[in-house]
């Protein structure tokens, strides 16, 4: 990756299409110069660290008439920008047109048009922000729920970076110790205690470790929607309602018992929750199937087990089985109850209202209950318990090193507890602070940069 910091380079940096407003950003050494040469009424107060300016951006057509665009100019020149450059922004009407020629004459001018997150690059290098906060922008512009969005947002505050940089800090003062008690080998000073150091080096190896676990389940998951998995009995109705749900013809459905043998999934997103609902094959005992419905049974089970919320249908049109009262009270997850079919359900089954838990009655036929089903599945997935440490970019791209990082501090305990020369226990710190550094962006290579900012898109 390219690293031309002199450039002063440009871009649009609000949402493609048409808009009332749009924004175009400006950073680099020549910010000023170039809004004194495309503006009227352009920024002359140079003891201010900043300046809001309403003034006219001069731009030329191809028809080569110059014309004059309304905006307001946000500048800060000096290093409380963003990029720690002079950086402006420029609000001017939100019309693609118009932008294209704002950043045509900015470029006539001498900026260059940046790069996919060039900006966010250049804060990275500046020191704004560490890479975990770099690639927290890109979580929050591709949060696609409530909950990505507050993981992102946590971790651009500096959640993840402050628990490794305390990790860091103790690693390098235990680092500080032993190198210093080398250099002063042939002396009687001793700089830790062998005790003292065993157990920082056994502490630091456990916190890396457990924030190594967090994102390897984050990165293992990172693509994997919340599972809401449909459980029942055979034609209770469990095909009918994910149709209804998904508003579209995604399952079979018949009136033959066991029409469903495997499982269907479709990704829904109500009231900004995003999840996955599942269509599982009916609750069978193992002597009632063949082996078709065996290893459909099997796929339910799987299914089941990575559910984040079963949803228990119940036809309300039939009494409850012995095998829908045992899943009831076997099941440790969270569950809704839900009785379907209500539009053909004449009260001759009672025993549903001795169910252990309430249920929601729906109809997939009249739509009756379904709202207050989205809304109870959603209810239930955010009570969920969150741990995501990261963002899914965040997670995938430090497992490895933290791994590393976590095998290289156990390495360095087993040394400590050896017996072992410090020296080599020296060794193994150093290797995790290079691992920890990696994750960070205190230590970094074109490579790890290019996969980390080529994602962002222009004007970020």
């Amino acid at each position: 990756m390219s690293l031309e910091m002199d450039d002063t380079i440009v871009a649009i940096a609000s949402a493609t299409g048409g808009s009332y407003e749009g924004i175009i950003r400006l950073s680099g050494p020549a910010t000023e110069k170039l809004l004194q040469q495309t503006l009227r009424s352009a920024p002359t107060n140079r003891k201010k660290a900043s300046a809001t300016i309403q003034c006219l951006l001069l731009v030329r057509g191809s028809d080569g008439v110059e014309r004059s665009l309304p905006a307001i100019v946000y500048l800060w020149r000096t290093s409380r920008s963003y990029t720690r450059q002079p950086l402006a922004e420029i609000y001017l009407p939100g019309s693609p047109p118009l932008l294209d020629l704002a950043i045509s004459a900015l470029c006539a001018a001498g900026a260059r048009l940046a790069r996919p997150g060039e900006f966010t690059l250049r804060a990275f290098l500046a020191g704004r922000l560490d890479l975990t906060q770099a690639e927290a922008v890109l979580g929050v512009i591709e949060a696609r729920d409530a909950a990505e969005l507050q993981t992102a947002l946590a971790q651009l505050a500096g959640g993840l970076s402050h628990r490794l940089a305390e990790v860091r800090n103790q690693l390098l003062d235990l680092l500080a110790h032993l190198e210093a008690g080398l250099d002063f080998v042939d002396e009687d000073i001793e700089f830790i205690t062998r005790a003292d150091l065993q157990t920082q080096v056994a502490a630091a190896a456990t916190a890396v470790r457990a924030v190594a676990e967090q994102l390897q389940s984050r990165a293992e998951t990172s693509s994997t929607a919340p599972r809401v998995v449909l459980l029942g009995e055979p034609n209770a109705g469990k095909s009918s309602l994910l149709n209804a749900l998904a508003n579209e013809q995604a399952a079979i459905v018949s009136p033959m018992a066991g029409t469903t043998r495997d499982y269907l999934a479709r990704l829904l997103v109500v009231s900004g929750k995003q999840f996955q609902l599942i269509d599982t094959a009916g609750i069978e005992t193992a002597s009632n199937a063949d082996q078709i419905g065996s290893d459909a049974q099997d796929h339910r089970q799987q299914q089941q087990a990575q559910a984040d919320l079963e949803v228990v249908c119940i036809d309300s049109t039939q009494p409850v089985s012995l095998a829908v009262t045992k899943q009831l009270a076997r099941s440790t997850q969270q569950r809704i109850v839900v009785l379907t079919k209500c539009d053909l359900d004449d009260g001759r089954h009672p025993n549903r209202f001795s169910l252990p838990s309430p249920a929601l009655r729906t109809s997939a036929t009249t739509g009756a209950g379904l709202n207050e089903l989205r809304t109870a599945i959603v209810a239930a997935l955010d009570l969920a318990p969150s741990e995501s440490l990261a963002v899914p970019a965040t997670a995938i791209r430090c497992s490895a090193s933290l791994q590393a990082a976590a095998a290289s501090l156990a390495a360095a305990s087993d040394l400590a507890n050896s017996g072992a020369s410090e020296e080599w226990i020296a060794a193994e710190l150093r290797l995790s602070l290079d691992e920890l550094g990696q994750v960070v962006g205190a230590i970094y290579t074109d490579d790890i940069l290019d996969r980390v900012f080529s994602r962002f898109c222009i004007g970020k």
